[in-house]
């Protein structure tokens, strides 16, 4: 499993409660350019449509500069693919105030592009402060043992 791109703003400003694995449909010079590292998960978003389709919102892939075909746009919606089971609890999850489906990791699997969703809740700053304290406190406490072990 080779991670391609990460989501590093969406566990700032989430609570990630669970994860899904899904497929995405893609074009071969998109595919490309992903191997090259040419994608972005900032600000972007799934949502569940009205048939119930899962569809990836403003995620910015690079165009492929040797690409002699179609060539599609950068932050096209792309769809995204898991089983119909799957979907039915995203959406009964997503239906509850609060929560939100936002992609965490873009990786390969053998040669297909998976996305790995995360059913999140929204942080509050103080939320946030809480966390920045918390690290610095074990970040401290690393430190000091090993002084201690030396």
């Amino acid at each position: 499993m080779k991670i391609v791109a990460t989501n590093s703003q969406a566990l700032h400003n989430y609570f990630v409660e669970d994860t899904f694995e899904c497929g995405i449909v893609l074009c071969g010079s998109e595919v490309k350019s992903i191997r090259q590292g040419g994608c972005n998960l900032k600000d972007t978003f799934a949502l569940i449509s009205k048939n119930n389709e899962l569809i990836l919102k403003n995620m910015y892939i690079k165009p492929y500069e040797k690409a002699t075909a179609f060539v599609p746009n950068a932050r096209v919606d792309r769809k995204l693919l898991a089983h119909k089971q799957e979907i039915k609890k995203m959406l009964q999850k997503v239906s509850v105030k609060g929560y939100t489906l936002v992609p965490i990791k873009l990786y390969f699997k053998g040669s297909l592009v998976k996305v790995e969703l995360g059913l999140c809740k929204g942080k509050h700053t103080f939320d946030k402060k809480e966390v920045l304290k918390q690290k610095d406190i074990n970040r401290e406490v690393e430190r000091t043992i090993k002084n201690y072990t030396r």
